[in-house]
């Protein structure tokens, strides 16, 4: 009796061990199973509905007041032009990315120019009589001269004359005749202080003596001792250099940015760390028909003389503000021929090409108009390769699934045929 009893209690038992076994083995393979959670996945960005080129990093509406779509990882990753690097080759390639940002970007000009001089101060020195230079004081382009130093000594033979006619107007008395001669002189010429040398002395100079009316350096030197001049030789010219110029180039694109009285800086690569701070002076009005560009005059103070003509200089002009926009760094956009793009780091390796508005550049900086939402990594390092093997996907994956579709084709159809109706033409020529 105690033996049957035993073997009914280790049936029962054993029945019951193996309903619970089942359970549990029922239970796991469900949870295997079923699909994540949602709040398990990897949420990457929201989109709208409507709009896939919308997208925002946390949730919201869209345009049209439609709740945004969260966009999962394991989603993103079957999506075409979408492309899974593997972290180390993301680290030998060098990628790096930058954040799309959000603010007030300006119209600044970044650009190269030539220091030049101030075309105000420049005099060209001629005569006003036909001669001879018997004495040259400055024999070389580029040497200073200062106020009232002597520049040559010319000798003409009429103003030997006038100072003689002016000498018999002056022991005449005639008062008429004397103040026609001095007319002359100076007519011709001849300084006053030369006049009141005469008035002095009373004896006619051979040569007259020509002194420089500022200071300055001689920027072009077109005579030697000994040769013949006529008002129209122009016997040299001299330049101030406490004020210069900077004559800048800017793009055809960039021409209406610029205007009179705009903030300008200066760095030149002899003098690195050192800025000069002017403003625009004058916008030339046409371009220059082989460079495409517009001159602009810069004007600068240069009393201690560390800025030289014909130096170059990079320039940077603040235009005005266009507002606040997204903007990436210029680097990273990728130009084309009908479209522009650049490439959207997704995260855990994965990237996107995504095409883009492009806006206008400033500095470092470029405004995208649509494409890109604030916050939202860019590749600024490496995104060409990123972007070719997107577009190879992209192709392969289009051309698989055109080869699927020919395979989907019903096997009954015959194959059309394309050679001409002898038929009809046996009809047409009986």
């Amino acid at each position: 009796m105690k033996r049957i009893i035993f073997v009914v209690v280790a049936v029962a038992a054993a029945i019951f061990i193996g309903i619970l076994i089942g359970r549990s083995t029922d239970s796991t393979s469900q949870t295997a199973g079923a699909p994540a959670s949602s709040g398990d996945r990897e949420v990457l960005y929201w989109v709208a509905p409507m709009d896939a080129n919308y997208r925002r990093a946390e949730p919201g509406k869209s345009p049209m007041g439609m709740d945004l779509v969260p966009v999962y990882a394991d989603e993103v990753d079957a999506q075409p032009g979408v492309v899974a690097i593997d972290a180390t080759i993301v680290n030998n390639l060098g990628v790096r990315t930058a954040k799309a940002k959000y603010g007030e970007l300006s119209q600044r000009i970044e650009t190269v120019g030539y220091v030049g001089y101030d075309e105000d101060t420049v005099q060209h020195v001629h005569t006003r009589v036909d001669g001879w230079i018997e004495k040259l004081a400055t024999k070389a382009t580029g040497d200073a001269v200062q106020k009232g130093q002597l520049l040559f000594e010319l000798y003409s033979p009429t103003l030997v004359n006038a100072q003689e006619e002016y000498l018999i107007a002056w022991r005449s008395t005639n008062e008429s005749l004397l103040k026609a001669s001095r007319e002359r002189l100076a007519a011709l010429g001849v300084t006053a202080s030369e006049v009141a040398r005469l008035d002095r002395e009373r004896t006619v100079r051979q040569r007259v003596r020509v002194y420089a009316e500022v200071d300055g350096v001689i920027t072009h030197l077109g005579v030697r001792e000994g040769i013949y001049v006529t008002p129209a030789t122009e016997i040299m010219s001299v330049a101030e250099l406490d004020k210069i110029w900077v004559l800048a180039e800017v793009f055809e694109r960039q021409a209406a940015w610029v205007k009179p009285g705009q903030s300008a800086v200066v760095e030149l690569d002899y003098l690195p760390g050192e800025t000069w701070h002017g403003k625009v002076d004058y916008v030339y009005p046409e371009l220059d028909p082989k460079t495409r560009t517009l001159k602009v005059r810069l004007r600068f103070d240069n009393v201690a003389q560390t800025l030289r003509p014909n130096m170059f200089a990079r320039v940077t002009i603040h235009g005005d503000s266009v507002g606040e926009v997204v903007h990436v760094p210029r680097e990273a956009l990728i130009r084309g021929g009908s479209i522009d793009r650049v490439v959207v780091a997704l995260g855990a390796g994965r990237f996107r090409a995504q095409p883009v508005q492009v806006g206008i550049e400033s500095g470092d900086r470029v405004a995208i108009r649509k494409g890109v939402s604030v916050g939202e990594l860019v590749v600024v390092s490496g995104q060409f390769l990123i972007d070719s093997e997107s577009n190879i996907g992209s192709a392969l994956a289009r051309m698989q699934k055109s080869s699927d579709e020919a395979t989907d084709e019903p096997e009954g159809d015959e194959p059309k045929d394309d050679s001409p109706d002898h038929s009809q033409h046996q009809l047409r020529t009986e």
